[in-house]
């Protein structure tokens, strides 16, 4: 079942009043591959946290065209996620389906062979009962895409998944990314490398605190762009206010 897309109108948000996103109106149209890139600082992360609910808007609104949570699959950053508790493999997959079986719920066989497919497709066949902490970063990444096919959402967003792991595994990854998108899917992926952006990203919204460009890749990250957005992130004010139209 399709939806209209999810559409950003004059979205603002801000730390203790300083803009970190600053009036970025567009859409992530249904089924699109978008990546988001910019400089250091541009309000990347912060853009997804404001999609997903984690931070409030100073300005603005977003229009998620009739999605509830429960349709999103959200990946955020490999620092933002807490390694040291305790979990398996297996249980860390299963996660994926906690919105079907509850804070109570146990797994019933389908969804136990379900999360088994899900480590077999993305490499970790046998690794069910490891502990998440002695895997590779690479390794972990692998296990957290494997929940996310597990939950089965209608869009992925995800935080720079690539940083800082190996070549293979980030390669294996972006095919499981094409097949999220040949199926029909909405994926938006904050990233760095303008390259895997260029070769695997049909979208991309360049962003400087504000939208530089939104639309085909090779236009969007043209150099007159990504001049325009170094140029911005250089001259930002750090401790610039919230302009007056965003607390009228």
């Amino acid at each position: 079942m399709s939806f209209p897309g999810i559409r950003l109108e004059n979205v603002t948000v801000a730390y203790d009043r300083h803009p970190a996103v600053h009036h970025v109106s567009g859409q992530f149209e249904p089924g699109s591959l978008t990546a988001i890139v910019g400089p250091n600082g541009a309000g990347k992360s912060t853009l997804l946290k404001a999609m997903m609910g984690e931070l409030a808007r100073t300005e603005g609104r977003i229009d998620l065209g009739g999605l509830s949570p429960r349709d999103f699959g959200y990946l955020p950053q490999a620092a933002d996620i807490d390694r040291r508790f305790p979990l398996s493999v297996a249980d860390t997959v299963m996660l994926g389906a906690w919105r079907e079986i509850g804070g109570f719920g146990g797994a019933t066989p389908s969804l136990a062979e379900k999360a088994r497919q899900a480590l077999t497709a993305v490499g970790l066949e046998g690794f069910e009962r490891r502990a998440i902490g002695s895997l590779s970063a690479g390794q972990f990444q692998r296990v957290l895409f494997a929940r996310l096919l597990l939950q089965d959402a209608r869009v992925i967003v995800l935080d720079e998944p690539f940083t800082a792991i190996d070549a293979r595994t980030t390669r294996d990854l972006l095919e499981i990314v094409r097949r999220w998108h040949d199926n029909g899917r909405t994926v938006i992926a904050v990233l760095h490398d303008f390259e895997q952006v260029r070769a695997h990203f049909p979208t991309t919204l360049l962003l400087a605190r504000r939208a530089i460009a939104w639309g085909a890749t090779d236009e969007a990250l043209s150099p007159d762009n990504l001049r325009r957005a170094r140029a911005m992130a250089e001259d930002w004010d750090e401790d610039a206010m919230v302009c007056k139209e965003d607390v009228a």
